[in-house]
C-alpha cells in the first residue's frame, strides 16, 4: 500500500468515531403558547391552576387558529413524510431533516409503493413514470428495463445509499432515479 492508501484508511476508520463525537443537535424550543400551558402543572392552588389552564388552552387555541402554532400527531407526521419521500426538502423536523433522523427514527420512510399512472421516455431512453398520487420519478442511471411500465404496474421506491432512490417496476431490477415532482 502507498502512504496515500494509508492516509485514507486512516480517514475513513476515523470518521465514524469523530461523527459519534459530534453533539446531537439540541430539539427546536417548543412555541411560547404551549409553554405556557405547560406552566400551569406547577401551581399548587386549584383555582389559580384552572384559571391559568383555562388562559393558556383560549391563547393556544387562538394561536392554531392564526396558524402560529400547527398541532399535528405522529400519524400525520408519517403520511406527510410519506407524500413527501424523495423530494428535496429544507431541513426541517417536521420533513425528517434536523431532528433524529436515521435508522432509529420510527417516522423515518424507507420505502413507499404506488401504481403507475403514466411513463414515458426521453430522447436517451431515461423513464419519467408517474404515480397515482402525482408523484414523478424520472430515471438516472442507463440501466433498461425489460417491461415498459404501463399505468397499473406496481412500483416500489427504496431509499438507497447516499440520498438516492431505486425504483423497481413490477419486480423487475432497480433503476436509479430522482423525484421531480
Amino acid at each position: 500500500m502507498t502512504r496515500s492508501h494509508y492516509l485514507l484508511a486512516a480517514l475513513l476508520a476515523a470518521a465514524p468515531a469523530a461523527a459519534a463525537q459530534r453533539p446531537a443537535a439540541a430539539p427546536p424550543p417548543r412555541p411560547e403558547a404551549f409553554e405556557a400551558l405547560v406552566r400551569c402543572r406547577s401551581i399548587a392552588e386549584p383555582q389559580a391552576r384552572l384559571q391559568c389552564f383555562d388562559a393558556a388552552a383560549a391563547a393556544l387555541q387562538t394561536a392554531q387558529e392564526r396558524r402560529e402554532v400547527v398541532v399535528i400527531d405522529r400519524q400525520q407526521v408519517r403520511e406527510g413524510r410519506r407524500r413527501l419521500f424523495g423530494l428535496a426538502l429544507p431541513r426541517i423536523p417536521i420533513f425528517g431533516g434536523g431532528d433524529s433522523g436515521g435508522d432509529d427514527d420510527p417516522d423515518e420512510v424507507r420505502t413507499v409503493e404506488g401504481v403507475v399512472a403514466s411513463a414515458s421516455q426521453d430522447s436517451l431512453g431515461h423513464w419519467m413514470v408517474v404515480l397515482q398520487d402525482d408523484a414523478v420519478w424520472v430515471q438516472t442511471d442507463n440501466n433498461t428495463l425489460a417491461l415498459r411500465p404501463r399505468p397499473g404496474h406496481r412500483v416500489v421506491v427504496n431509499r438507497g445509499v447516499m440520498g438516492g432512490f431505486m425504483m423497481r417496476v413490477n419486480n423487475q431490477p432497480g433503476i436509479r432515479v430522482r423525484r421531480t415532482r
